[in-house]
């Protein structure tokens, strides 16, 4: 029996699950994949790049198979008419995450198009809920990527923005990487599950082979966050927002040192020479917590039935059926 909620009322989707947006990995295939597959893909747009979407899009419409999907931005980073220009190509929902969406909320809902925002705080929260969103996402600092420096764990902080924010459905975020979690986010309140770093080792997902093998042998304990890396690959994140990545020789090297490697170009020009030769990975690799629980590289879209399948079963044994 699917399971049925607010969220996928919301969109007509088969089952409440959404792919992450995550910059640099959620192209068109894996947005498609996510899709097709019964959930929610959401393209991870970033900044808003214009070259970039109009690549990846028309990968969404050829292969999403008519189904729901979205695009992601990071407020901080994208403009408003990298926003307008999206929603002339029909997404079901925009999604706002990592900065202020205020300049952005009101022409999103004006469209027509679902509002979704990503908080990290209850005062995002609150703000998310005076905007009018209609799915707000509770991202927890078990997440891997980017995420609030002073954030708060997934499960506590889930139902409490439940409660702030009904009767809008929020989706839990952050340490969910299969089926039981998305089960608990559930029994947390939530009406559905976004997940990032599970759709990372999948075989549409934007990566380098390499990164999705990392992903698969990574261990929890050895995942971090840090601004090392950031700051030496000259990203222009604020400084409120850490990320969480596998291991990495720089930031073994740069570990508490940030204020020094921020001043020294010097070792910044050896992160790019290091890149360049091929030394360190293009990109960190983004994990989170729950990089444990990743063991396969699967089809995205047998990935979702899957992880719907695994929550009614973690929910039928948590009843006693």
């Amino acid at each position: 029996m699917a399971l049925s909620t607010a969220f996928t009322r919301l969109f007509g989707a088969e089952h409440p699950i959404a792919l992450a947006p995550m910059g640099g990995s959620a192209g068109g295939a894996l947005t498609a994949a996510v899709s097709r597959g019964g959930g929610l893909g959401l393209l991870g747009s970033g900044n808003g790049d214009r070259d970039w979407l109009a690549r990846e899009l028309p990968v969404v419409a050829a292969e999403g198979a008519g189904n729901p999907w979205g695009v992601g931005f990071q407020a901080w980073a994208t403009e408003v008419g990298a926003v307008e220009w999206t929603l002339e190509q029909g997404p079901a929902a925009v999604m706002l995450s990592f900065g202020d969406p205020g300049p952005f909320a009101e022409r999103i809902r004006n469209s027509g198009t679902a509002l979704i925002i990503q908080v990290t705080d209850l005062e995002e929260a609150r703000r998310a809920v005076d905007l009018g969103a209609d799915v707000i996402v509770a991202q927890g600092t078990e997440a891997g990527g980017h995420g609030a420096r002073h954030g708060r764990s997934t499960l506590p902080f889930v139902p409490v923005v439940v409660d702030l924010a009904a009767p809008v459905p929020v989706l839990a975020a952050g340490g969910i990487g299969d089926g039981r979690g998305v089960a608990a986010a559930l029994a947390l309140g939530a009406a559905g599950a976004l997940l990032g770093t599970r759709f990372q080792a999948t075989a549409e997902a934007l990566v380098d082979p390499a990164t999705a093998r990392a992903i698969v042998a990574g261990r929890s304990e050895d995942t971090e966050r840090n601004r090392v890396l950031d700051i030496a690959r000259g990203s222009r994140w604020p400084a409120d927002y850490t990320a969480r990545t596998l291991p990495h020789p720089f930031l073994d090297r740069w570990r508490g040192r940030e204020p020094e490697l921020a001043n020294d170009p010097e070792a910044r020009r050896s992160y790019e020479d290091a890149v360049a030769r091929g030394e360190i990975p293009t990109l960190p690799r983004w994990a989170g917590e729950s990089v444990d629980l990743i063991t396969d590289v699967p089809s995205a879209a047998d990935l979702v039935a899957t992880l719907a399948t695994e929550a009614e079963q973690a929910l039928d044994r948590a009843c006693g059926r």
